[in-house]
C-alpha cells in the first residue's frame, strides 16, 4: 500500500508537466515567419502576356526583361537621332512594379557624352514606357508584391 500511495504522488508530481499548455501569440508566429522570409526573392517575377508560356522562374525574368529592353529599343529606332559623333553606351534604367502592375521609373543614369549628344534621350525612355503592354505583378507567397529592378539598356547610335 505504501508503494502505491508513493507511486500514485510521484505520478502526480511529474504529470503536471502534461497538462502545461504553451501559448503562441500572432505576433510570436509571425516574428518566428519574419525571421525565415526572404524579402529579396519572390515566387514568380513580374510578367508581360507574352512570358506566360515558360514556367521556370529564371526564363521568367529574362523574358519580362528583354521584353521591356526590346520594347524601348525599338520605340528609339522608330525615332530620329541625329549625333555628331558616335554614341555606343549603357543606359541603367532604376522602376519599380507595383503591386497593380504599374510601371514607375525612379532613376536614368546617362553617362554625359549622352546626354550631351541625345538630350531628349530621358524624355524618349519615359515616354517608351508609357504603351507598354499590361504588366502582371510579382507573386510572392501568393500575394502580389512590389519589385524594384535595374535595366541596363545599351544604346548604339551612329
Amino acid at each position: 500500500m505504501n508503494r502505491v500511495s508513493f507511486f500514485i504522488v510521484i505520478l502526480a508530481l511529474t504529470s503536471c508537466n502534461y497538462f502545461n499548455v504553451k501559448k503562441t501569440t500572432p505576433e510570436a508566429i509571425l516574428e518566428e515567419e519574419l525571421k525565415t522570409f526572404s524579402w529579396n526573392e519572390v515566387d514568380a517575377y513580374p510578367a508581360f502576356s507574352s512570358c506566360d508560356s515558360t514556367l521556370i522562374k529564371r526564363e521568367k525574368k529574362t523574358c519580362f526583361e528583354s521584353t521591356l529592353s526590346n520594347h524601348i529599343l525599338e520605340y528609339l529606332q522608330q525615332e530620329r537621332i541625329i549625333v555628331s559623333q558616335d554614341v555606343k553606351d549603357t543606359v541603367v534604367i532604376t522602376f519599380e512594379i507595383s503591386e497593380v502592375g504599374i510601371l514607375n521609373l525612379s532613376d536614368i543614369k546617362i553617362s554625359d557624352l549622352t546626354e550631351q549628344e541625345i538630350p531628349e534621350i530621358t524624355t524618349k525612355i519615359e515616354e517608351s514606357l508609357s504603351d507598354l503592354p499590361k504588366i502582371y505583378p510579382a507573386i510572392k507567397r501568393g500575394q502580389q508584391v512590389k519589385t524594384a529592378f535595374k535595366l541596363p539598356i545599351e544604346i548604339d547610335v551612329n
